[in-house]
């Protein structure tokens, strides 16, 4: 048995597009992302799997993944995708051989994806991120299980590719404008509308974005190298010292970047949506499938869009509205309307609880 439990800090990995262009390219190490007819064109670097997904229905993602990568050759037989998902509650193992004697290089965490390189034995050889290695069979998930789960677990964002990007009101040139977003930005996608606009996320509300000037990203999160590992613990380990001599008052941080965070995620929900945010967040800390602490779980890569582009860095050095330091402070002393869930996205394409717009699970 190759898994291996533990609590480590997962990087999300991007896989890379090309551009909202029509085509496709199969088994290649970039993405081509062509958003036509409210759908989008997915080539995974890290995957080497091409799919079409629209975000507003996953019966119909999955639909679309499969049609695109059953690809016929001469003899009549199905090509395998080479996508491979982690199948584990905590993390795997990533070894240098396929042995489990051999050195370990690595780790694979819960719903973390890769491109397969070899198979052998009952081992795989795959690439996830930075890490390459050999992992046990037993604990993977491959073909159209991996694809479903990637569609479950992946998110879809747009990445700004000019100066300023205005965000409109409506999908219209002459609309009101509600807000400019700075290049390399990230923004969720909420739908692709067709060839020329795509609706996103923008401060809690729905915003719309010109296709023309954006690239659109698919995040599947990704292995760990256990060089990174050590160097993250040995960082993690350093800022501790400097909290434990004064310098930083870890609690008091930790409250206002929680905050910051709920801001940033539900600041025009209720009180119960703000709590819902807060209680994910020291769920996830709770959880030995995640870091142990509060910027760890916030700042993971992959995991909140909002950390990733610089928002909760903003926000958190500016005025934070007392309703959500209330509810960072009410999470952090243990109190939760969502059980013990370790997810949350906006409602309309996954199950779960439904808390004003976000659904928890």
């Amino acid at each position: 048995m190759d898994e291996d439990g533990g609590m480590f800090m997962r990087k999300g990995y991007r896989l890379l597009p090309a551009g909202l262009i029509l085509g496709i390219c199969l088994c290649v190490l970039t993405l081509d992302v062509h958003a036509t007819s409210r759908n989008e064109y997915l080539d995974s670097m890290n995957a080497g799997v091409a799919q079409i997904v629209d975000p507003t229905g996953k019966a119909a993602n999955e639909d679309a993944i499969r049609e695109l990568t059953e690809v016929s050759q001469a003899n009549g037989a199905e090509r395998e995708t080479d996508l491979v998902m982690a199948n584990v509650q905590v993390a795997m193992n990533v070894r240098a051989e396929a042995d489990e004697e051999s050195d370990k290089v690595g780790l694979l965490y819960k719903d973390c994806g890769g491109r397969i390189l070899e198979r052998k034995d009952g081992w795989t050889r795959l690439r996830s991120g930075d890490l390459v290695g050999w992992a046990s069979d037993e604990y993977l998930l491959f073909g159209e299980d991996a694809e479903l789960l990637a569609n479950d677990v992946g998110n879809l964002i747009v990445q700004i590719e000019t100066d300023t990007l205005c965000v409109r009101e409506d999908p219209e040139a002459e609309a009101e404008a509600v807000g400019f977003i700075p290049r390399d930005e990230e923004l969720e996608i909420i739908e692709v509308l067709d060839d020329d606009w795509i609706s996103v996320d923008y401060e809690g509300e729905t915003g719309y974005v010109s296709a023309e000037y954006v690239d659109i990203d698919f995040h599947i999160d990704e292995g760990e190298t256990l060089v990174a590992i050590q160097k993250r613990e040995e960082e993690e380990r350093k800022a501790k010292l400097t909290a434990n001599r004064g310098a930083v008052v870890v609690g008091g941080d930790d409250t206002r970047l929680l905050a910051a965070l709920i801001y940033c995620e539900a600041g025009i929900e209720t009180y119960n949506g703000k709590l819902a945010v807060g209680a994910v967040v020291m769920n996830r800390v709770r959880s030995a499938a995640y870091p142990n602490t509060i910027s760890g779980v916030i700042f993971a890569s992959g995991q909140f869009t909002p950390a990733l582009n610089g928002k909760v860095a903003r926000v958190y050095g500016g005025d934070i509205p007392e309703s959500c330091w209330e509810a960072a402070r009410a999470a952090i002393n243990g109190e939760t309307n969502v059980g013990d869930a370790t997810h949350f996205r906006r409602a309309g394409n996954h199950d779960g609880l439904l808390i004003d717009r976000q659904v928890f699970w």
